[in-house]
């Protein structure tokens, strides 16, 4: 898949998504870092798979439930806490439910937390998405 073709970009995997807190590389490898984006969302929110894929992993991590879709071409997109009955091996369609925001997880459960890989690196997720429609500002008065 090639992120700078508008038609190639993945869609949203909860309806009308807020970004509450954006990716933020590390400075090394192992360092502390955000590696993915959170998506504003209440636990029991339906999560979309963005694009066609397979389910590469799902269980929990530390202590929350994960699941990780393969893309193919070594992308891998990851969600947390994402509660799914997915086995492994499954092959889902863009726009196919793939589970349910679950509770706990960084956030609190206020959030879903999305991160991609590519060839083995995180990268920002904002590289696949369509692009949230940019805000108009009007001069006050205006309105």
């Amino acid at each position: 898949m090639d992120p700078s073709e508008p038609e190639g970009r993945w869609s949203w995997p909860v309806v009308s998504p807020t970004v509450a807190a954006p990716y933020a590389a590390p400075p090394t490898r192992y360092a502390a870092g955000h590696r993915g984006i959170d998506l504003t969302a209440a636990a029991g929110t339906p999560v979309a798979a963005p694009d066609g894929a397979v389910v590469r992993f799902a269980g929990t991590v530390v202590d929350r439930p994960v699941l990780t879709l393969d893309h193919g071409g070594g992308v891998l997109s990851s969600f947390e806490p994402l509660s799914s009955d997915l086995p492994v091996g499954s092959a889902v369609a863009r726009g196919e439910v793939i589970g349910l925001v679950g509770s706990g997880g960084h956030c609190g459960g206020g959030c879903l937390h999305v991160g991609v890989r590519m060839h083995g690196e995180y990268v920002s997720p904002m590289l696949f998405f369509a692009r949230v429609p940019p805000a108009v500002l009007l001069p006050l008065g205006s309105g």
